[in-house]
């Protein structure tokens, strides 16, 4: 019979799915979604990003719908990689015991082929990409391969997953608009803060058992401080964010200006001033979890992490409306 994982809902269909394929499904984390929406909505949020220069198309859907899929797949793929690496941390801490290679339901043989399984659904999805989406899609790959090895040595593996998580905001630009650009770049920063931020609290699950086993994490860096470290990253991804909206009307505004005699200074502000509501509900939300956020409670972290979902939508509804 297959175990109980601790950190899995037991009411979710992955549960009581036959106990056959149940082990896959748990090593792709199925029976966690709100992970493959973390990976899904920094991709949505370029498209919605790239509404605000490119405007919206109805192959906007697609990409959307690509983003999904390979999402789901790909960090499927990644977490089945992570718990191959990690099955001897993962047997040694509570909350990961249970995982199907640690608890024997799986061997690491039958891992790797459901790895390359989970593969081949991203490569379909990165063959009908655009061809610099595909490049981008493609550069993520030493990403994903290094972080399980983070944790051994650095203080701040959640930057790396920062890194490899938000890769999907330029990947899902760039199918749209075939083109990268600065406002982009700051865009994709700033999501890295918030990633850092979110899997900090994340983290705060396993800050007792990490220093039996040695594994290194920012929870652990900040010690005593993890409100405040959340906190500023948190702010300094709020800041990128506005900066990167603003940077990109400035970057219109630019464009008209050649093309017309008069000025447009007053619509930009309006621009600007309509832009800042929405994103203060994005900021809001992320205040809200730091000011509630309780390090000592395993249930209060988890319950925090899994709000990003929200905070992410709050993030992409807005640009959509104004634009």
């Amino acid at each position: 019979m297959s175990a109980h994982i601790k950190d899995s809902d037991k009411g979710h269909w992955v549960n009581r799915s036959p106990l056959s394929v149940r082990p896959y499904l748990q090593l792709s984390r199925l029976d966690r979604p709100v992970g493959y929406w973390l990976l899904t909505l920094p991709g949505w949020i370029g498209l919605a990003f790239a509404t605000l220069s490119h405007g919206f198309t109805t192959s906007d859907l697609k990409w959307a719908a690509f983003i999904l899929i390979g999402a789901i797949a790909m960090r499927g793929a990644g977490c089945t990689y992570n718990d191959i690496v990690d099955q001897d941390l993962d047997a040694q801490v509570e909350r990961t015991a249970l995982r199907p290679l640690p608890a024997g339901t799986v061997t690491t043989k039958q891992a790797w082929i459901w790895l390359f399984a989970q593969c081949g659904v991203g490569l379909i999805v990165l063959l009908c990409l655009p061809r610099l989406a595909q490049i981008i899609s493609l550069c993520s790959i030493p990403l994903v391969a290094a972080y399980p090895f983070m944790k051994r040595v650095t203080w701040w593996p959640q930057v790396w997953l920062g890194m490899t998580f938000n890769w999907a905001v330029l990947v899902a630009y760039a199918a749209k608009t075939e083109t990268v650009s600065l406002p982009l770049f700051i865009l994709y920063t700033g999501l890295i803060f918030w990633t850092v931020g979110y899997d900090t609290i994340y983290a705060c699950q396993d800050i007792e058992d990490d220093m039996k086993i040695g594994v290194k994490s920012t929870a652990r860096r900040f010690g005593k401080r993890v409100k405040l470290g959340v906190g500023v990253c948190y702010s300094v991804s709020i800041f990128l964010l506005f900066l990167a909206v603003l940077e990109t009307y400035r970057l219109q505004g630019q464009e008209i200006n050649e093309s017309v005699s008069y000025s447009i200074d007053i619509p930009l502000i309006v621009l600007y001033l309509a832009y800042f509501a929405p994103v203060s509900l994005f900021a809001a939300h992320l205040i809200w979890q730091v000011k509630t956020l309780k390090v000592d409670s395993s249930q209060n972290s988890l319950k925090k992490f899994k709000s990003n979902f929200w905070a992410g939508l709050l993030l992409i509804f807005p640009i959509l409306y104004f634009w």
